[in-house]
């Protein structure tokens, strides 16, 4: 069993979301990975520095709320008759950040739960730097969930890799397409089960059940030409 610390309990952070207490996001729908749509129209490049990944965790029962984002290393957004047609993503998961705002407690230090979530523990970012994100689909969407992204107009599936492991996830999102750029936005919450990400050695371990299974991502990415 995995020694138990502080930091590791709370540091769970990314590996994990809110639990339903404080969820924010509807909880996409998950399943097999699946073909990754084709690249055609005009491809735009994501524009890493005004794109970013945002995160947000707590443990069971609503306590000690951790939150922070990641980097958009490189994609981009392919663009066929003003519609978004495809896309790809990847994320910097050495670049894990924590808010300091959410760590209140006067012993923790927010370099401290970044250096964990990177270690074998949880992300292992030595051997996988990496996670992405391949659309496999966008539609149209007739009606939003209450808790979608604001202005919230197309339905997009894709397949996230998280620490080597790939799933095909489905969220409502807002897909702004113009002549010279085009932007997706979305909130959504998965199981960390379903990649295999546990802390635990097993669900009785107290190091599992003490920490939502949830991860609440929210994604802003923007392409220009």
């Amino acid at each position: 069993m995995k020694k138990i610390s502080v930091i590791a309990l709370v540091g769970v952070g990314l590996l994990l979301a809110s639990c339903d207490k404080g969820k924010t996001a509807e909880s996409a729908a998950t399943a097999q990975e699946q073909t990754v749509a084709e690249s055609k129209g005009e491809t735009l490049a994501v524009d890493t520095a005004a794109s970013v990944v945002n995160w947000k965790a707590f443990h069971k029962g609503g306590m000690a709320p951790r939150w922070g984002t990641l980097t958009v290393k490189s994609g981009d957004i392919s663009v066929d008759a003003g519609q978004v047609a495809a896309g790809n993503f990847v994320i910097d998961m050495n670049s894990i950040k924590v808010d300091p705002a959410s760590v209140t407690e006067k012993d923790k230090k927010p370099a401290d739960l970044e250096a964990h979530l990177k270690n074998p523990d949880f992300f292992d970012v030595a051997k996988n730097p990496t996670s992405d994100f391949k659309i496999t689909s966008v539609t149209d969407l007739k009606e939003a969930p209450k808790d979608a992204v604001a202005g919230a107009n197309k339905t997009v599936s894709g397949n996230l890799t998280l620490s080597g492991k790939t799933m095909n996830v489905t969220f409502p999102a807002k897909v702004d397409v113009t002549e010279s750029s085009a932007a997706i936005q979305a909130k959504f919450t998965v199981n960390r089960a379903d990649w295999g990400i546990k802390f635990g050695t097993s669900e009785a371990d107290p190091a599992e059940w003490m920490i939502s299974k949830d991860i609440e991502i929210a994604i802003d990415v923007k392409a220009k030409k």
